[in-house]
């Protein structure tokens, strides 16, 4: 029976991996941790997870002058540098050390699978806020014109809120709002979770705010990858006020850029929008103003030419009712004239014609002519019956006859 020294069994394993393995693999694995050493060589731990269960692991290295090489040209075109939770395809050949064990030495990595798979994350995130159908809800929401009360989301030492605050304060039309900073970590790993929390201060406030600034200065896209989070994009998307973005792509576009209400390259763009819109708003307040005075000064002229118009029919009518009422005046004085001894005469002989009347119906004037006028106890006697024994007055033209009545018949 042989046995072996577990140096030898080692160099056993060695020479057979040696003669039955390629030069070298194209490997797809996870960056679980990575080291930059001081002397230049890159150590990582490699995995392979199936949600987040690790199912295969083995370390790696990058020796310093392959590092060297590689690292910078990674950077160029993926405009991130290899970090913790990337997902890579690396050449490397397996090594088998008699003491340290097995290692894979990274030869090579695939710029555009990382490239490739950071858009792929990144669709997903898009397509799963589509599918929940809120990636567009911020845009649904009304910017107010001017706002003037703005809650800012920014590194307080940003190079970009510096810029903002510069653009916004020294605006020659002395405009001012009043402009809240919320400070926040603006890159990497916690930065999502810090925006998030800026989030639920300003919602939490009641100092009325109308709109969210969110601005940061430049950067790798790497800084940037946080804009891309699912959780803070899912915030932004769902937030009750307008979310104005100024994160500092120059060409590319984050999902944080694309669920925010208004989307600005830089801080000094968000800036120069702001005091774009307050301009807008006065020049159509001074046009409206301008066109209510050209307006009022037409009003007054009709106005104006309606009274002189008015005046000159009144004139007018005035001078005819004069006119008119002056003739009728005359006519009037003429008839005052001659109406007088018209009705004197009239009813000279109206009182003549009477007076004939009265003095042929006077009683006197028959008594005169012969005939009498007999009384019974004070009435004339018409149809009244007379016994013997009445007393009866008899008027005459002359005198009064008193007589007893011995008999009728």
């Amino acid at each position: 029976m042989n046995h072996y020294s577990l140096h030898e069994f080692n160099l056993l394993v060695k020479e057979v991996l040696s003669d039955s393995l390629e030069r070298s693999y194209w490997i797809i694995a996870e960056i679980g941790q990575i080291n930059l050493h001081g002397n230049g060589h890159c150590y990582l731990e490699l995995v392979e997870k199936d949600n987040n269960y690790v199912k295969a692991k083995a370390r790696g290295t990058i020796w310093a002058n392959i590092f060297r090489d590689i690292h910078p040209w990674f950077v160029s075109q993926t405009g991130t540098e290899l970090k913790q939770g990337m997902k890579v395809l690396f050449n490397a050949s397996l090594e088998f050390h008699e003491v340290y064990g097995m290692s894979l030495n990274i030869r090579d990595i695939d710029v555009n699978f990382t490239i490739g798979e950071r858009e792929r994350k990144k669709q997903e995130t898009i397509q799963q806020l589509e599918a929940e159908g809120i990636i567009d809800m911020n845009q649904a929401l009304v910017l107010s014109i001017v706002p003037q009360r703005l809650a800012i989301i920014s590194s307080e030492t940003a190079a970009g809120y510096e810029d903002f605050m510069n653009q916004f304060e020294s605006n020659p039309y002395g405009y001012r709002a009043i402009l809240d900073l919320f400070p926040a970590t603006m890159q990497g790993d916690s930065a999502p979770s810090s925006i998030i929390d800026c989030l639920h201060k300003i919602y939490e406030s009641d100092l009325g705010y109308e709109a969210v600034i969110l601005i940061r200065g430049g950067g790798s896209k790497m800084d940037l990858d946080c804009f891309d989070d699912y959780d803070l994009c899912a915030h932004l998307a769902q937030f009750p006020l307008p979310i104005v973005t100024g994160i500092g792509h120059e060409r590319d576009q984050s999902i944080a850029d694309l669920v925010a209400h208004t989307r600005l390259k830089t801080p000094t763009s968000v800036a120069e929008f702001l005091v774009s819109r307050m301009m807008t708003f006065e020049s159509e307040i001074n046009q409206v103003q301008e066109s209510i005075n050209q307006q009022t000064q037409e009003l007054l002229y009709r106005q104006n030419e309606i009274i002189n118009e008015i005046k000159f029919k009144w004139q007018l009518s005035v001078n005819q009712i004069l006119q008119r009422h002056k003739f009728q005046l005359g006519q009037f004085a003429q008839l005052i004239e001659q109406k007088p001894s018209l009705i004197l005469n009239r009813q000279k002989e109206f009182l003549s014609h009477n007076q004939k009347l009265v003095d042929a119906y006077d009683p006197q004037n028959l008594l005169n002519k012969g005939y009498s006028i007999t009384r019974l106890n004070g009435k004339v006697l018409t149809k009244q019956k007379i016994k013997s024994g009445d007393q009866i007055e008899t008027q005459t033209a002359s005198q009064t006859i008193i007589s007893t009545v011995n008999e009728t018949k």
